[in-house]
């Protein structure tokens, strides 16, 4: 009797609502997937109602990967977050860029880990009582860089020689890079005289050799970054000088800086390749960390020897040469490492400013070498033109890159999610492996097209639409009264009972 007494009106009503309510779903979970990558629904539903109902684990994926995965893959070194060796100055480039776009180069997340690095390096538990560190200790606390300028203008009064302060104003107030080279000269000069100092004082006990440790920090903060301003001045010859005498005098700390990348992109603005090629044979070692620039860089030599006269069809009538083969293999082994970079240097994605922290094997990383590296590659003649005919390859080898890898460990899942966080919100952050459009996206769209269809169908044809759908609902209760009635048969009478018992 209800079911006779509906209009088509009611229909139209109703399936307009199902498309209008699973269309804002659609709109949603697409918009979820673009942001964050994954699907709102699926996510829910694994973290918190898959728990909740199925009594699962509740500790979370990231437990369960470093406890139950057999591979000795080093899961929390892959997700390390690095300071860039090539990070541009605050105020003469990021300031600049911000000033004529209106866009923040920086997120909020990659300048606190500038702060908490500015903190570990360059204060110490002995700082107490001395009124310029102890400015300056509040001064790298600061988010407002007004507020952090202005405590370094006060430390400086407190003490003109005070080398944290002079480096904080080269790196944030200077706007261009001939003031922050005068400003880091000066403070070049300050970080010696206190290293000395404190170096033959250093075994007088823990405070002096916390002071010692911290002087040596800032030296050498304030030393590489002088020496990057004169790459940038284009005083080549110096600023190798230095890169090379910092990777001597501190072979500990180039793990954390890792100033030899800062050398071998000095070197091959100078064109000096053989040079070059001795820096990669002392640290492209098996047993040292790889990066972007190690592996891209060692291609880029081995491309330099062939390129100019490779060509695809040549080259698969005749076969390759070993030094084509030695290449390519090259090639194969930096997209491996980085999958992201090729399309920085082929100019198919736009650059954007490199942020001062990167994740390697991520799109930071491949941003941060690609914006320094692009004119090397093109200085060298065909050397894209055979990354071109090439890098594609690779993918080939690796089939299955988050389970297994060919050169090096599987690709980490955890480098998306910390780009997103490192890379500004205009940017659209490279995916590796390209993912697949979730299933509650196409069901949402399924469903909304379904649905809008049936709208329409009942919106024109409201009778036979009408008829169809008393039809569909009467063969729906029809075969669950059956199966009800099949479920009582089969059933005793008094199941209840029996079961109240067990």
């Amino acid at each position: 009797m209800f079911l006779s007494t509906l209009t088509p009106k009611f229909y139209v009503a109703l399936t307009g609502t199902s498309s209008l309510i699973s269309g804002l779903i659609l709109i949603f979970e697409w918009w979820y997937f673009r942001k964050y990558g994954t699907s709102f629904i699926e996510q829910v539903s694994l973290n918190h109602l898959s728990p909740w109902l199925g009594g699962g684990d509740t500790t979370g994926g990231e437990s369960s990967t470093t406890l139950t995965n057999n591979n000795p893959q080093p899961s929390v070194s892959e997700c390390k977050v690095w300071r860039n060796p090539l990070n541009l100055f605050r105020g003469s480039e990021y300031n600049r860029f911000k000033a004529a776009t209106g866009k923040d180069p920086l997120t909020y997340y990659d300048m606190n880990l500038s702060a908490q690095d500015h903190q570990t390096f360059f204060t110490c538990e002995a700082d107490a009582g001395k009124a310029e560190y102890e400015i300056m200790a509040t001064a790298w606390r600061e988010r407002n860089p007004e507020a952090r300028i202005g405590a370094a203008k006060l430390a400086l009064k407190t003490n003109p020689e005070c080398a944290p302060a002079l480096l904080l104003l080269a790196e944030e107030e200077a706007s261009s890079i001939l003031e922050a080279e005068r400003l880091l000269k000066e403070a070049l000069k300050a970080a010696e005289v206190n290293y000395r100092k404190s170096q033959q004082t250093q075994h007088q006990g823990p405070l002096m050799e916390a002071i010692h440790r911290r002087d040596t920090n800032v030296l050498i903060c304030v030393k590489r970054r002088y020496a990057m301003c004169l790459r940038k001045l284009g005083k080549l010859k110096e600023a190798v000088k230095m890169f090379r005498d910092l990777t001597k005098e501190v072979p500990q700390i180039l793990g954390v800086l890792n100033i030899q990348e800062n050398l071998l992109e000095a070197l091959l603005e100078m064109q000096a390749y053989a040079d070059a090629q001795a820096v990669l044979a002392k640290y492209d070692d098996i047993c040292l960390p790889k990066s972007a620039a190690i592996c891209y860089t060692a291609a880029l030599l081995k491309a330099r020897a062939v390129a100019d006269k490779f060509s695809p069809d040549v080259a698969s009538g005749r076969g390759l040469t070993s030094a084509e083969m030695s290449a390519i293999e090259a090639i194969h082994r930096a997209v491996e490492f980085n999958p992201h970079v090729p399309k920085y240097l082929l100019e198919t994605k736009p650059l954007i400013l490199p942020p001062e922290h990167i994740l390697k094997r991520g799109d930071s990383e491949a941003i941060a070498y690609s914006f320094f590296h692009l004119q090397h590659w093109k200085r060298v003649d065909g050397a894209l033109h055979l990354l071109l005919c090439t890098w594609e390859g690779t993918f080939r080898m690796i089939p299955y890159p988050l389970e297994k890898g060919h050169l090096f460990y599987p690709y980490p899942t955890c480098t998306e999610c910390a780009d997103r966080e490192l890379l500004p919100a205009f940017h659209e952050v490279s995916v590796y492996p390209k993912k697949e459009l979730p299933f509650f996206i196409l069901f949402t769209a399924g469903l909304c097209s379904l649905t809008a269809l049936l709208a329409l169908l009942t919106h024109h044809y409201p009778e036979p639409m009408g008829h169809v759908a008393k039809t569909a609902v009467n063969f729906i209760s029809a075969s669950v009264y059956y199966v009800l009635d099949k479920l009582e048969t089969l059933l005793p009478s008094n199941l209840l009972q029996h079961l109240s018992r067990i």
